[in-house]
């Protein structure tokens, strides 16, 4: 089993997370470059997302772990960013409310999914479509462009219907099909 955990994917699906700690200080600091620094970051654990699922499937590392850690790693990520993000001022306090809120309920969802049918739970591809438009947003707050700001409020809009849409699809999924015995759609 140890071996199981300490896999490429899974280790990306860490590595993730251990980008908020630069990308903290970056926020926080008056680095020369500092938006070029914020974007390689965001880009950067953006491509671990990308990267770890797909290595996963190549290397047939994909494991009942590893379909834990990666959507646990994307909340931890999102939600930490966020907060980051309304800390220094880039982002509203409404969003941050919004993505900690579905995040906090899609976790407990899948615990009682898991506790009740013994069920790990996958995300959904609008989850993962969510996920990169939210680093979108935080790669458009962080440059803090005047002339990107009508796109940057389109894509945080947009972002807010991805989680929705996620949130319905993994709702319906779940509770809908899988408590009640039925087969899911989706």
């Amino acid at each position: 089993m140890l071996q199981r955990v300490w896999t490429i994917s899974n280790l990306l699906s860490f590595s993730r997370v251990f980008l908020l700690a630069p990308l903290a200080y970056v926020l926080f600091s008056d680095i020369p470059n500092r938006q070029a620094w914020m974007a390689a970051i965001i880009v950067l654990a953006g491509l671990t997302d990308f990267f770890d699922g797909f290595l996963a499937r190549k290397l047939h590392q994909v494991t009942d772990l590893g379909k834990v850690i990666d959507p646990l790693a994307d909340k931890i990520t999102a939600a930490g960013a966020a907060i980051l993000f309304v800390a220094v001022g880039l982002l509203p306090l409404w969003y941050l409310i919004v993505v900690v809120a579905r995040d906090l309920l899609i976790l407990i969802g899948g615990v009682y999914i898991k506790i009740k049918k013994n069920i790990v739970t996958q995300s959904n591809w609008p989850g993962k479509i969510a996920v990169f438009f939210i680093a979108v947003v935080l790669l458009l707050s962080g440059m803090e462009s005047p002339r990107l700001e009508g796109f940057r409020q389109f894509t945080i809009w947009l972002s807010v219907l991805m989680m929705a849409v996620s949130f319905a699809i993994y709702v319906q999924r779940l509770f809908v099909g899988r408590l009640s015995g039925k087969r899911s759609v989706g």
